[in-house]
């Protein structure tokens, strides 16, 4: 469903019970909400479940860029208004964590507690010229010409090797991203800076990451871990970037244990 917030139209589902807590999921670049299918039916049962396709992806309007990260955190808090929704859990894997370190910051009021994964909370200086590149790339050659190294980023060997439905799902939702709306989001991903604003989050945290992803590693992990008082943190084996996708019992397992705790 397309509603208007934040002056575009974005693109969500809701479902669940109606009287449950809602958990908002925010996905990672290049992807839609269906990147949150594995874990659709374990939360459908216990809450309600709110998906969106961030600005640039999916069905959701892809402005002309760059987009910054308040942007894309204002897009989410609009969505929110629209829909009458106060406090939420918010669970964001890599562009969504970092959406979601923005509105922990800016507007801690609505949340119920934060589950960020395999996401960062500053992109190192030499990291620029790759983030450069990938835009660079898009623009001249289209998604076509990033798909299959991004692949190789968001998941094991293993998992490419076995070629399971869920490859073929993720790689055609890669594909489907309009490039405004990936080179828009790069810009906002490669100037993010929260790290040392960290502390201030002082509400349930949970940091999930795969143990094997080389976009956003386990240090990156560690360093929120480390700076947010009392959170917890996650490893999960045998997976990579796409944590959520590639380890989803494991990463269903955590993520309920947390949210009902």
């Amino acid at each position: 469903m397309i509603i208007e917030a934040n002056g575009i139209g974005v693109n969500y589902e809701l479902s669940g019970p109606q009287d449950a807590p809602i958990v908002v999921l925010s996905h990672s670049l290049g992807c839609s909400l269906e990147m949150w299918n594995p874990q659709i039916p374990l939360l459908e049962a216990h809450f309600r479940v709110l998906r969106y396709d961030t600005r640039g992806h999916g069905d959701t309007d892809a402005p002309e860029g760059p987009y910054t990260m308040p942007l894309l955190g204002e897009d989410a808090l609009a969505l929110l208004e629209v829909l009458g929704i106060d406090r939420v859990h918010w669970i964001g894997l890599s562009m969504g964590g970092m959406i979601g370190q923005y509105l922990a910051l800016h507007h801690a009021n609505r949340f119920r507690s934060l589950v960020l994964c395999d996401t960062a909370a500053k992109m190192p200086a030499e990291k620029q010229p790759e983030w450069q590149e990938r835009m660079e790339t898009a623009r001249q050659k289209g998604m076509e010409a990033l798909v299959e190294a991004t692949m190789e980023r968001w998941l094991t060997r293993s998992f490419l090797d076995q070629h399971p439905p869920e490859l073929d799902r993720i790689r055609q939702q890669f594909l489907a991203t309009p490039v405004n709306g990936y080179i828009g989001c790069t810009e906002a991903i490669r100037r993010i800076d929260f790290l040392d604003r960290l502390p201030e989050i002082n509400f349930r945290t949970l940091v999930i990451v795969g143990e094997e992803d080389p976009a956003t590693p386990v240090d990156a992990a560690r360093a929120i871990h480390e700076r947010i008082a009392g959170s917890r943190m996650v490893v999960l084996p045998s997976a990579a970037h796409l944590s959520n996708v590639e380890q989803a019992e494991a990463f269903n397992r955590a993520l309920l244990e947390f949210l009902e705790s």
